[in-house]
C-alpha cells in the first residue's frame, strides 16, 4: 500500500504524555505533522510539547468523560482549523487474579481503554468526516489471545478491535479510514510498571517465545506511524503479530493450558494478589479520579 506524505495534517494523539502516545507525537511532528497532545499529565504534556519539531499544543482531558473531551474536539479545531488524523492511544492497566482484583480498577480498566477510546472517536469524527481522515486505535496482542491474570485489559482491549472494526465499516463510504494497532510487550512505563510484581514479571517471562519478551518502543512505533502514512487498516508494532491473526483461533486453548499449568506452579503466591492500575499513567488516571496514590499489591 503506498503511503500518502504527512506534511501539513493535524493530528490528536491521546495518553501522549509518555510512552507510545509521546513517541508518536515526536515522530509524527518531525514528519510535518501539526499535533494535539491529550492526556491527564498537563506539566508531562507540555514539556513533551515544547520539544516536538511542528507546531503542536496540548489539552488536559480524561478521555471517559464525553462533555471535556467534546470541549477538547472543539479547541482543537479552533486551534489548528482541521483534524486529519486521530490516535486513540490513552489506556491503563491492572494485573491479578480476577477473584481477587480490586473491582474499581478493573472497571476502570475497561472505561478507560474501551469507553475512552469510544468517547475520543465520538468527538473527533465530525472533524475526520470532513476531512476524510484515519482513525488509528491502539490494540494489542491482548486482543488476539486472552491471558491469565489479565482478565481486564484482555477484555478491553478485545473490545476495542471488535469495536474499531466495526467502525471502519460505517465510515469507509465517507472517507474516513478507521486502523487498528497491536503491540505485544512493548518497553513503556505501563509494562515496567507491570514488572515491579514479582509474580507478574515471572508469569510474563513463562509465556510462550516470542510473547515472552519485552521489545523496544522506537522500532514499534515505527510501524504505527508507517501505518498512518498508509491508512492502513491492520499495523503490527512487531513483526510475528501479523501471523498470529491465522492462528488466534487456537490460542485460547494453547495460552489457558498454559496458564492452568502456571498458575498451580504459582500456587499460594497467588493468594490475595492485588496490582492496581500500573505505572505512571495509571497513578495519574487513579490521581484524577480519587486524588489518592495507585493502589498495589
Amino acid at each position: 500500500m503506498s503511503r500518502v506524505s504527512l506534511e501539513g495534517r493535524v493530528a490528536v494523539v491521546t495518553g501522549a504524555a509518555r510512552g507510545v502516545g509521546e513517541l508518536m507525537a515526536r515522530k509524527l511532528s518531525a514528519r510535518g505533522v501539526r499535533v494535539a497532545l491529550v492526556g491527564l499529565e498537563p506539566d508531562e504534556l507540555k514539556q513533551v510539547s515544547a520539544r516536538l519539531h511542528s507546531d503542536s499544543d496540548h489539552w488536559h482531558a480524561d478521555v471517559t468523560d464525553h462533555e471535556a473531551m467534546a470541549r477538547v474536539a472543539a479547541e482543537v479545531k479552533e486551534r489548528f482549523g482541521k483534524v486529519d488524523i486521530v490516535v486513540a492511544n490513552a489506556g491503563v492497566a491492572t494485573g491479578g487474579p480476577f477473584v481477587d482484583s480490586d473491582p474499581d480498577a478493573w472497571r476502570r480498566v475497561i472505561e478507560v481503554n474501551l469507553i475512552g477510546s469510544a468517547v475520543t472517536a465520538r468527538a473527533f469524527l465530525p472533524a475526520l468526516l470532513e476531512t476524510r481522515g484515519y482513525l488509528l486505535q491502539i490494540a494489542s496482542l491482548a486482543a488476539l489471545t486472552p491471558a491469565p491474570m489479565m482478565s481486564a485489559y484482555c477484555a478491553s482491549k478485545s473490545g476495542v478491535e471488535a469495536y474499531a472494526h466495526s467502525l471502519r465499516g460505517e465510515v469507509g463510504h465517507r472517507g474516513v479510514k478507521v486502523g487498528v494497532g497491536y503491540l505485544s510487550w512493548t518497553d513503556t512505563d505501563m509494562v515496567r510498571g507491570a514488572d515491579r510484581d514479582d509474580v507478574m514479571r515471572e508469569l510474563r517471562q513463562r509465556l510462550p517465545w516470542p510473547s515472552n519478551k519485552t521489545y523496544p518502543l522506537g522500532p514499534a512505533v515505527d510501524r504505527l506511524v508507517e501505518g498512518v502514512e498508509r491508512r492502513a487498516a491492520h499495523v503490527y508494532g512487531q513483526w510475528w503479530l501479523r501471523g498470529m491473526q491465522g492462528v488466534r483461533g487456537y490460542l485460547p486453548a494453547v495460552i489457558g493450558t498454559v496458564g492452568q499449568r502456571e498458575m498451580r506452579r504459582f500456587g499460594d503466591r497467588l493468594d490475595g494478589l492485588r496490582v492496581g492500575l500500573v505505572g505512571a499513567g495509571g497513578a495519574a488516571d487513579e490521581q484524577r479520579r480519587t486524588g489518592a496514590t495507585t493502589v498495589g499489591k
